[in-house]
């Protein structure tokens, strides 16, 4: 079997050291749509370097790309094919603010392995602090489609209920045709987003976006609208990947509010139906 559970969990954390510009803020904030209007006092916080903040799920791709995906497929104990693996969700917990310009040392590790019956779910942990502190820590649950059925522990159920009521706002934000070539140059290269021969063999009719660009948008998105456009309101934002966006739709996201400081948000698809793409997504704010 290509993973093998118990010798993944048992290997040891893996460090690294990871740094990053304002130019880096600013070109993964571009990635996401920011920017629009140009001169847009808010857009400004996300694109001008005297204003500049940082949108928390820039910690996706800080120091170049999607760490927890990208280095949790060369853990001991995993060999797996590319074309197979699906991103299935993404946790981020703000211990701060993330600074527009830092370094920091970063520890991995694989924090659980799961057997879905047809597919492998492996857990990926990253905790990264800088001389300060903790800054963040993050999750991603990567799905390794036809790896699955060796009689190990199913793991939790990823899927929450849905948010009741009608949504306190809904908002709709189109997605460029060349979003992911620009996306990508945050660090993710994975041709699944840019080659169409691969998008084919891994079985989609063209490339995807990057669930993690939806990811930020969305977050973005949620901020502008709900958290007055403070990007240090945020504490922690989870999303469950439910399907695929294809660059040039148009993405339509719905906010709940809940009691103790959370925001539900559902997104999906509109020129498919209203498919869903994210789901069970949460961001938890001050």
């Amino acid at each position: 079997m290509p993973i093998d559970a118990a010798k993944a969990l048992a290997a040891g954390p893996r460090t690294g050291e990871i740094s990053w510009t304002p130019k880096d803020v600013q070109l993964y904030h571009l990635g996401l749509g920011a920017g629009v209007p140009a001169t847009d006092p808010g857009e400004l916080r996300y694109t001008l370097e005297s204003r500049l903040h940082v949108l928390p799920s820039f910690a996706t791709v800080a120091g170049a790309g999607s760490p927890g995906v990208i280095s949790g497929l060369s853990m001991p104990g995993v060999d797996v094919d590319l074309a197979r693996v699906l991103h299935g969700g993404q946790s981020l917990v703000v211990h701060r603010p993330i600074p527009v310009r830092g370094t920091a040392t970063t520890t991995d590790r694989i924090a659980a392995v799961y057997d879905k019956g047809t597919a492998a779910v492996l857990v990926m942990r990253t905790e990264v602090t800088d001389a300060d502190g903790p800054l963040w820590t993050g999750e991603a649950r990567i799905f390794v489609r036809g790896e699955g059925g060796w009689g190990g522990d199913r793991g939790p159920s990823a899927r929450g209920e849905a948010p009741t009521g009608a949504p306190v706002r809904t908002v709709e934000r189109r997605i460029r045709e060349d979003q992911a070539l620009l996306y990508r140059l945050s660090g993710d290269c994975n041709p699944l987003h840019a080659d169409p021969e691969f998008a084919e063999a891994a079985g989609f009719d063209r490339p995807v976006l990057h669930g993690l660009c939806t990811y930020g948008m969305t977050l973005k998105a949620v901020v502008d609208t709900l958290l007055g456009g403070d990007v240090t309101r945020v504490r922690s934002y989870a999303t469950r990947f439910a399907g695929v966006v294809y660059p040039g739709e148009t993405l339509r996201i719905r906010m709940w509010w809940q009691e103790g400081g959370r925001v539900r948000v559902a997104v999906s698809a509109v020129e498919r139906a209203d498919a869903p793409v994210l789901a069970d997504t949460v961001v938890d704010h001050f």
